[in-house]
């Protein structure tokens, strides 16, 4: 039963939002004096006289030979299978040469259905570009409408500025949002509908003010600093997280680490070498999808030689302070302190040696 409520309910939202999209499509193809034919499809154009006949004259751009068509006992032009290189005007001429109608044929192919993208830049706001799926070679204008959970639909707002986009403002989290966008030409119509949650389509701006600098004495670190975007709400239950990645100028491979913060410490870059980094942001949640990469900035870490005083002071101070090893001289055997030195050693062993003897021999007895 619950399959079945929500087939019914996608339905009924279909219709309602396929219903708006009617009822906002007030303005008609019809336009005096032009005529709309399909890739492929047969055309009459009617001379619209009503002393037309057989022995009327059809012209071309202003040509009399016509050798895709032929004229009709009624005076019309029959074509039979029109294409692009048939477009332009046709004018129809009685005996006297006096022009009795002229009409400007247009040709092209019905509508496919558009490609759609939402996008939210923040958790207030979100807009969806579409692209035509075919390149149809006529007029086309587009119906864009949503409906949030089963209200009444509403229209999706364009901007003349961005002939391909809508945007919705002040929109909710966690509430199911059906999008309707709606292509049509003088030959017909086609739409898409997207089904979704606002923070399922929250994308980042990119951050801004990206700048890496080199850590005095630590040639192989980069000191990273970055910005939010600034389309990104500055509200403490909205936070980003981010990633940063870099290689040096020579190299093809990225290293990437992920952090809370805004700034980072690069600790395993390569000595004396330019360095290319990157950062991208994500909602702190894990909501939606990864920005795209800001705008590289390029570093290269300290590479001076010199030391600083302070170092070279205290080196200085450890190296005239520190007393010299002692050597140890090897044993000879023809000094005579040596040689008083081994006697008094081995009177001593054997002086013990008495004694253990000694006192073995007195606890046997």
């Amino acid at each position: 039963m619950s399959s079945l409520a929500t087939c019914l309910s996608r339905v009924m939202c279909f219709l309602a939002v396929t219903a708006v999209s009617m009822s906002l499509s007030s303005h008609t193809w019809k336009e005096e004096g032009v005529v709309y034919g399909r890739v492929g499809d047969a055309v009459t154009l009617r001379c619209n006289s009503r002393n037309a006949s057989s022995v009327v004259e059809w012209r071309f751009n202003g040509s009399s030979s016509i050798a895709w068509g032929f004229v009709t006992k009624l005076g019309d032009l029959d074509l039979p299978s029109v294409g692009p290189s048939v477009m332009g005007n046709y004018s129809c001429y009685n005996q006297s040469g006096e022009l009795l109608h002229s009409v400007l044929l247009k040709v092209g192919y019905s509508p496919g259905i558009p490609s759609v993208t939402c996008r939210a830049a923040d958790y207030h706001n979100f807009s969806c570009l579409w692209n035509s799926s075919v390149e149809t070679l006529l007029p086309t204008r587009y119906i864009t409408s949503y409906r949030v959970d089963r209200n009444i639909p509403e229209i999706c707002l364009q901007d003349v500025r961005h002939p391909n986009m809508c945007s919705v403002r002040n929109s909710k989290l966690w509430t199911s949002y059906q999008m309707n966008i709606t292509e049509e030409n003088p030959l017909g119509s086609s739409f898409r509908i997207l089904e979704f949650h606002v923070q399922s389509i929250v994308k980042p701006d990119p951050p801004q003010i990206l700048s890496a600098e080199p850590i005095p004495y630590a040639p192989r670190r980069l000191q990273v600093t970055w910005a939010y975007p600034s389309t990104w709400p500055q509200e403490p239950h909205f936070q980003l997280k981010f990633r940063l990645q870099y290689r040096p100028v020579l190299h093809m491979l990225w290293s990437t680490v992920e952090t809370a913060n805004l700034t980072d410490i690069i600790t395993d870059a390569f000595m004396g070498m330019e360095h290319i980094l990157q950062v991208s942001a994500r909602d702190f949640l894990d909501a939606g999808n990864w920005s795209e990469w800001s705008v590289e900035a390029r570093a290269t870490p300290w590479t001076s030689t010199e030391m600083p005083e302070s170092v070279s002071e205290v080196s200085n101070e450890t190296t005239t302070e520190e007393p010299e090893p002692q050597v140890k001289k090897p044993f000879d055997q023809n000094d005579p302190v040596e040689k008083v030195a081994l006697m008094i050693s081995l009177g001593i062993f054997a002086f013990v040696v008495l004694v253990v003897f000694l006192a073995i021999g007195a606890l046997i007895w």
